[in-house]
């Protein structure tokens, strides 16, 4: 009699191409204190992941602000665009006439 199928073989089969490993084909666990333990493991990076990604954000933002500081501090536009376009401009009507 032959051996039955891996269920998972399938599932294999469909992520080798992409080279990604899938994670507990390779021996899938069936002692529900693993599984209970691997979900809280990953849990865990999970929230670790969410606190780096919320310190990123404020980053963002907070360099953003200070950077509109800056900006308003120098008296510079927010766009380099409209500088040069009003240093093109001034250059062409010369210098005002008294």
């Amino acid at each position: 009699m032959s051996q039955a199928p891996d269920p998972f073989e399938f599932l294999k089969s469909l992520w080798a191409p992409m080279g990604l490993p899938m994670a507990g084909a390779v021996a899938p666990m069936l002692n529900p204190g693993e599984v209970e333990k691997r979900i809280g493991e990953l849990k865990l990076v999970e929230n670790w992941l969410t606190m780096n990604l919320n310190v990123l954000r404020m980053t963002i933002q907070a360099l953003e602000f200070q950077k509109s500081g800056l900006e308003a501090m120098q008296g510079t536009p927010a766009k380099p665009a409209q500088a040069k376009e009003q240093t093109d401009q001034e250059g062409r009507e010369g210098p005002p006439e008294n």
